[in-house]
């Protein structure tokens, strides 16, 4: 396996049987089909001005950079995962549909389902429906309870605790790498799969941000505007938030920094599993053509 030098950042995904790996100036997607073959996607990323990498507005378009890069990737691996069950790949509708159905099944959990239930304890308890802080508060801890069931959930289904072990094998990889080890599999075993950097700790900042944020909305406002205003804000809950984990990975060895990522790192053992062997190559074939591409030997 190959020897680096240092990128400057690495991150991942994990996907269908497989795993994406994302360099400043690149990205690439490793999946194992059916037959054992790993195919790849390797794609070079469109620089972005200055004024998009200022704090703050550099969270909000990595959001929707990594949603862009999330739902190419997704595409790829379910094309190549089930090709062979199937024998043709996902219809351009078929994903469409299916993630349209997932942003909406998001909006409607972790969105309206707690502001409507926080609604309903503030019928019974007066208090709740009187204090902007106290309303968001419970609304906030509402829905990282919906969460938690539902990765608790989620987390049972066989296709999905696979994603969890291609999850961990990507973090694992990353660990190696950042630490300059070879990139070979005996080497990257040794790892945890619970990474500060990860998306998993990107949602839990998220709903800590937004109880802050929230609680700007006046509370005389009708139920309609709470919900519309959230949607609204969650720009600047993602850039607030995308700079506050990328502060808890550069400072995540100080004591302080490391007590406010535990929790994070704890919701990671739900959604991160042990891999195996074959998991692990796939997300250094991953690596490791991310990085001949940033290095310009692809």
């Amino acid at each position: 396996m190959m020897t680096h030098q240092k990128i400057k950042s690495v991150g991942g995904q994990a996907v269908i049987e497989g795993v994406m790996m994302r360099s400043p100036g690149n990205w690439t997607v490793a999946v194992r089909d059916q037959k054992g073959e790993i195919h790849l996607l390797r794609e070079k990323l469109t620089e972005m001005p200055r004024v998009l990498k200022l704090p703050l507005i550099r969270g909000v378009i990595a959001l929707f950079q990594a949603l862009g890069l999330g739902i190419r990737a997704i595409e790829f691996s379910a094309g190549k995962a089930y090709e062979e069950e199937s024998g043709e790949s996902m219809s351009k509708f078929s994903m469409t549909l299916t993630i349209a159905v997932a942003i909406g099944l998001g909006i409607g959990l972790f969105i309206l389902l707690p502001l409507y239930a926080t609604k309903l304890v503030g019928l019974a308890f007066h208090s709740v429906s009187a204090s902007s802080f106290l309303f968001n508060f419970v609304d906030g801890i509402i829905r990282v309870l919906i969460f938690l069931c539902y990765v608790l959930a989620i987390g049972m289904w066989k296709e999905m605790a696979r994603i969890f072990m291609y999850h961990g094998a990507e973090h694992k990889v990353i660990h190696a790498y950042e630490r300059g080890m070879e990139l070979t599999l005996e080497n990257v075993r040794q790892y945890s799969p619970l990474h500060p950097r990860c998306g998993t700790s990107f949602l839990m900042i998220v709903m800590v941000v937004s109880i802050l944020v929230f609680s700007f909305i006046p509370q005389q406002w009708p139920f309609v505007y709470k919900f519309l205003s959230r949607l609204l804000l969650i720009p600047l809950i993602a850039g607030s938030s995308f700079e506050l984990l990328k502060l808890s990975a550069k400072w995540d060895h100080h004591p302080v920094m490391h007590f406010m990522i535990m929790p994070g790192l704890m919701l990671q053992r739900l959604t991160t599993r042990e891999p195996d062997d074959a998991q692990l190559e796939v997300a250094l074939s991953a690596m490791v053509e991310v990085l001949k591409l940033e290095e310009g030997n692809a």
